[in-house]
């Protein structure tokens, strides 16, 4: 079987996953080309540039051209012309029988291009649908917004035109319709979505002729497991009981205002750390509030999430939370807003679910989890492993062969 992923970079949380799929089907015998944007990076940055079986399908002068008219007349995914028929040239060329699409929205693909190619040649596909942009006019989360546009046709967006993917014209009501028409009428197509609470939301879309599977992503566990380490030494709080926020876009959206309030509240003997910080989140974070920019390995980051007493996790808008299974794999029971996939990470015997931007509760709960201690290290690592991310690729193996049996 000659299968082809797609997605929009070869790095990033998507970018690995790809790449590890593809692994993980040429270990089994299949033969897997990956293809992706070439990014803005160095050329020294590309990881797999010397790879055969990996694409860069456009060039950095076709890459920030789209970048440039995507974003000024809110038209992502209908520039990069050539590029896209150099990808379609390559996927004829390999005499591809299966194609898994991941991500498509970085100023990237002609999406019209490869939509046609895929339903006239009657292609089977698989797209892993990691947010909420393929059934949105722009945007690829509206939780906050909580708008509900998307499910009849967008207009009016209000997603902030400076938020990822950026559209200084509202073109919302256009994008909407054409990828109703695109992304429907797919031959032989399945969908896949990392948590059940998007999937639920798929089959209110557009989207909804198309069945829907749900693999969780994974996380290694042999990177992510109880780890010794100094880490509150280093720190000078040995004796404080530790309340961990890890995300590396720290904002609203990822509950950065909920800490500031978590700090004012909690006892003395409380110390909150936050990882994946910069300088501008600095500026406003109180005196007693530990910030580390980032961590130099996943080992590290372990080691911090063993130290921890408690996982906090005041996301807004999450499609499934892998940081809560980091945290459970290291033994660190988990509080979160009832939102997104999040919850589906943790059970009763790990964690506590409240709800959403109830600050109240989630201190309780908090000061609950680290004074009574009514979650054992053993019970966290065992719900780790329902992610266990070699066990997670194996499911799309098998769904690769299922739907390429469909299509014979």
């Amino acid at each position: 079987m000659n299968v082809a992923e797609i997605n929009i970079l070869d790095s990033g949380s998507t970018g690995k996953i790809m790449m590890q799929i593809a692994s993980k089907a040429r270990n089994q015998g299949m033969v897997v080309k990956t293809f992706s944007n070439i990014g803005l990076a160095p050329r020294k940055n590309r990881l797999y540039l010397k790879d055969e079986n990996h694409f860069y399908v456009n060039n950095f002068f076709s890459y920030a051209l789209h970048i440039k008219l995507g974003r000024l007349l809110g038209l992502n995914g209908l520039f990069s012309f050539f590029a896209t028929l150099h990808l379609l040239y390559l996927l004829k060329k390999f005499n591809i029988q299966l194609v898994h699409l991941h991500n498509l929205h970085a100023f990237c693909f002609n999406i019209p291009l490869l939509f046609y190619f895929i339903k006239k040649k009657k292609i089977p596909l698989i797209w892993t649908l990691h947010d909420c942009w393929s059934f949105t006019g722009r945007c690829p989360h509206f939780v906050i917004a909580k708008c509900e546009k998307w499910k009849k046709g967008c207009y009016d967006c209000c997603y902030p035109k400076r938020s990822y993917p950026r559209a200084y014209i509202d073109t919302s009501r256009m994008m909407w319709r054409l990828k109703c028409k695109l992304f429907t009428g797919v031959h032989n197509c399945m969908l896949v979505t990392p948590s059940l609470w998007l999937a639920n939301l798929v089959k209110q879309s557009f989207l909804k002729e198309y069945p829907v599977t749900v693999i969780n992503n994974g996380i290694d566990l042999s990177v992510f497991c109880p780890t010794k380490s100094d880490f509150r030494g280093r720190y000078g709080i040995e004796n404080k009981k530790i309340v961990l926020g890890v995300a590396f876009d720290w904002s609203v959206r990822k509950g950065l205002d909920v800490f500031m309030a978590l700090s004012k509240s909690l006892p003395r003997d409380y110390c909150i750390v936050l990882v994946g910080t910069d300088k501008k989140v600095d500026e406003n974070l109180p005196h007693n509030v530990i910030s580390i920019h980032r961590t130099q390995s996943q080992k590290e980051l372990a080691e911090i999430y063993s130290s921890a007493d408690v996982f906090a996790n005041p996301t807004r808008e999450e499609v499934l939370g892998l940081v809560n299974v980091e945290s459970l794999a290291c033994g660190t029971p988990v509080v979160t807003f009832d939102t997104g996939g999040s919850p589906e990470c943790i059970d009763e015997s790990c964690g506590s679910v409240v709800p959403c931007d109830d600050v109240n509760a989630m201190e309780k709960e908090i000061r609950r989890i680290c004074e009574k201690k009514p979650f054992s290290l053993e019970s966290c690592v065992n719900r780790a492993k329902c992610f266990d991310m070699e066990a997670r690729f194996e499911e799309y193996v098998e769904l690769y062969k299922k739907q390429f049996d469909r299509g014979l």
